[in-house]
């Protein structure tokens, strides 16, 4: 099995920016705003959790463990 990641790297869908994030093991992340473009507000795609999982480079913990939300 392979580790869980958790900095993976957050990507700006408004600029493109692209930075290394450390996400809760344990919860889900909500908002996330931009440090490189006028502050966007990234905040998750229909159906999933947490920016994590609509913007980054992996899921948020039990996601790559369970392979879903719990």
């Amino acid at each position: 099995m392979s580790d869980i990641v958790l900095e993976p790297i957050l990507s700006c869908l408004s600029c493109g920016f692209a930075r290394q994030e450390s996400m809760p093991a344990d919860a889900c992340q909500f908002f996330y705003e931009c440090a490189n473009c006028s502050k966007a507000l990234l905040r998750p795609n229909p159906g999933h959790c947490c920016v994590f999982c609509s913007f980054g480079s992996v899921k948020r913990p039990p996601v790559q463990q369970h392979g879903r939300c719990r």
